[in-house]
């Protein structure tokens, strides 16, 4: 397609770029005013609601013909970005990514007592397009400036509290971790270029699929210094050493957005670069020259045992829950070891459900947080009787569902993964995503006694949370048990956005 032509497929990037301009424009003209933050934030849900109708093609906004030509898998400005129902499926996770984001902000005493809104929603917006980017991105330097614009993001939005020294230090450490494995990603992007002779990943897997026996260890190499950036952008092991500081420092909405956005949006990239070397039966080309499968199946046990054994000793719930999200990182990886679309679609409906019951837990650990001023555990002491009790009952949920327990989403998403991994002859590490999973249920449910079985001491303060806050935390936690019981929708969704475009 023409740049003109591409553009008018671009419009959820579009709105996103449109808004991040004006909220700049309109933080600047309000400045020295009191409830400076209001504008800024309600253009940046505007824009999430907007973005996310655009992604799914909604007929009533769209003009003539236009639902229907995105339909059809394309590429677009000069084969840079590829717009199919993959792309479609992350940008629509992203933009409600985007949106919780925002919400959570606007509930979030750490941000809302901030005189800087302006300047965070906008890195916000900046940081959501990059994921967008990330997703559709299909040839080499897009993918790297995509990642490299999303960090740099991540970076400012970490250290946003700029007088809390814990920020301050989250986001160097961040910076010192994610320079290292940009810069092995892209020694890696170089020598694939080097190998191939193009940066077009369809390209890319054509000639890799004829490349000479002789290069094989070069390209074994290479796919390891890739390997590196997209495991630290989804906290794999051992490329995850960012990800418990970081979440801990940064506050508690920017937290969620790299858990679930950053999170998704790298599992978009790593499952789209080598989706080019994947047949509908499982690995071809240049993936059967390599160990691959082996390479990303131990990185995916190693994964799923650090992130459970370190959460078992931890006391702060932000950090709790960021050595979990690095397990949950790895039971993903189990799906994508498989290298085959019946992989890719378990990945997608994992994904999809992890984004549910996360983002409840995340905000659920906001709103105490917020009311006691704590992010340790005893915080969450009594919860149940000190006023908290619907709070109690939906953290519950959530966290039984982050351990796999039927009939809720996450024991969904973990089985679709498993069967993959079962029929892409892993057992051994089904088996080991299984006991780690068993692991799990004993720092979650441990959170769940301290609520409803410990009681609360002299020190442990009533609560009163905000009802709108209630409300949204009480459809997640019905949402992710209905997706543990009509979940078929959302399989087909994520079967039908697995068969990747590929020109």
């Amino acid at each position: 397609m023409s740049t003109s032509e591409s553009l008018r497929l671009f419009g959820p990037e579009l709105v996103l770029g449109g808004a991040l301009l004006l909220v700049i424009f309109v933080d600047l003209a309000s400045a020295g005013r009191d409830r400076r933050g209001e504008w800024p934030a309600t253009i940046a849900m505007i824009a999430a609601a907007a973005t996310i109708v655009l992604s799914v093609g909604f007929p009533l906004l769209d003009w003539p013909g236009l639902a229907a030509q995105a339909a059809r898998p394309t590429w677009l400005f000069d084969r840079m970005l590829v717009l199919d129902p993959f792309a479609v499926f992350f940008k629509t996770l992203l933009g409600l990514s985007l949106l919780a984001a925002v919400t959570m902000s606007l509930a979030s005493r750490e941000i809302g007592q901030s005189r800087n809104q302006g300047e965070y929603y906008t890195v916000l917006l900046g940081s959501t397009l990059g994921m967008f980017l990330m997703a559709s991105a299909s040839h080499l330097l897009m993918a790297y400036l995509a990642l490299e614009f999303v960090s740099l993001t991540s970076y400012v939005l970490t250290g946003f509290l700029r007088h809390n020294r814990r920020s301050s230090e989250a986001a160097l450490k961040y910076l010192i971790y994610g320079g290292v494995a940009s810069g092995a990603m892209i020694f890696g992007m170089s020598w694939i270029y080097g190998l191939a002779g193009s940066m077009d990943y369809a390209r890319i897997g054509a000639a890799l699929a004829t490349l000479p026996d002789g290069n094989r260890l070069a390209l074994f190499l290479a796919t390891v210094l890739v390997l590196t950036g997209f495991g630290y952008k989804i906290a794999a092991v051992p490329f995850h050493m960012w990800a418990p500081d970081v979440y801990t420092g940064a506050p508690l909405p920017v937290t969620t957005f790299l858990a679930v956005g950053s999170k998704a949006a790298g599992f978009a990239m790593l499952l789209r670069f080598f989706d080019f070397g994947v047949g509908p039966g499982g690995p071809i080309g240049g993936v059967v020259k390599v160990p691959l499968v082996e390479l990303v199946a131990a990185v995916s046990a190693i994964t799923m045992l650090l992130g459970n054994m370190a959460a078992l000793s931890q006391t702060n719930v932000k950090r709790l829950l960021a050595y979990s999200s690095i397990a949950h990182a790895g039971y993903a990886l189990l799906g994508v070891a498989v290298f085959a679309e019946r992989g890719v679609a378990a990945v997608l409906l994992y994904l999809a459900v992890y984004y549910v019951m996360n983002l409840g837990a995340f905000w659920v650990a906001l709103l105490v947080v917020n009311e006691t001023g704590r992010e340790d555990l005893d915080a969450f002491r009594g919860l149940a009787w000190r006023g908290g009790a619907v709070a109690s009952v939906t953290l519950a949920v959530f966290l039984f569902s982050l351990a796999g327990l039927p009939p809720l989403a996450g024991f969904i998403g973990k089985l679709y993964v498993f069967a993959a991994g079962i029929q892409g002859k892993l057992y051994w590490l089904v088996v080991w995503g299984a006991l780690n999973s068993v692991v799990s249920l004993y720092y979650y449910a441990r959170i769940v006694k301290l609520m409803f079985l410990d009681q609360p001491t002299a020190d442990d303060r009533p609560v009163r949370f905000p009802a709108a806050d209630l409300g949204a935390v009480t459809v997640l936690s019905v949402l992710t048990i209905y997706l543990g019981v009509r979940f078929e929708w959302l399989y087909q969704t994520a079967v039908a956005a697995s068969r990747l475009f590929k020109g």
